[in-house]
């Protein structure tokens, strides 16, 4: 069975024999793949009146202490949140109250971000769905090809320098 990509490496192939252009199945691939999965999550957070950058810091914060804290630069490195959207993102998130900042208790410049009840409730409510979404989009593949995919995909991150040091 072809796909879209199979169609761009056979054009490739008739117009410039002379290029290995096999790095494509895979960049092609990951860029639909990335694409596909971004609208589905999308679609899932915002029946929940979210966007991915605002569920991933609720869910930091949630799976990052008993507390549910951190100070925002644990965030940014905790999360998947760039730093220019970290102080944005937390004033959207405070003015919702699903977070609050406080001041730091060990640093008198330092500023402490927690969950809000109704924070934890929504996170907690948000999870699920986005577990099933994510179960749904990985339907087409058995258990051991998930566990062999998600090795391979970190076996790249890693040699790509994305590593947790």
């Amino acid at each position: 069975m072809a796909d879209h990509v199979d169609q761009v490496l056979d054009q490739w192939r008739e117009r410039r024999p002379d290029l290995d252009a096999s790095p494509m199945a895979v960049m092609g691939r990951v860029k639909r793949l990335s694409q596909l999965i971004d609208g589905e999550l999308r679609r899932n957070f915002a029946t929940h009146d979210l966007d991915r950058a605002s569920f991933d810091v609720l869910a930091t914060l949630r799976r990052s202490n008993a507390g549910h804290s951190l100070t925002p630069a644990g965030l940014m490195r905790s999360s998947m949140v760039t730093s220019g959207a970290i102080t944005q993102r937390l004033d959207k998130l405070e003015e919702r109250g699903l977070v609050k900042r406080t001041p730091s208790e060990t640093d008198g410049r330092g500023v402490q971000v927690a969950l809000t009840p109704a924070g934890l409730e929504l996170v907690d409510k948000v999870l699920p769905t986005h577990i099933d979404t994510e179960n749904r989009l990985l339907a087409g593949l058995t258990a051991a090809e998930r566990e062999t995919l998600a090795d391979t995909l970190r076996k790249l991150l890693e040699s790509l320098g994305d590593t947790t040091d």
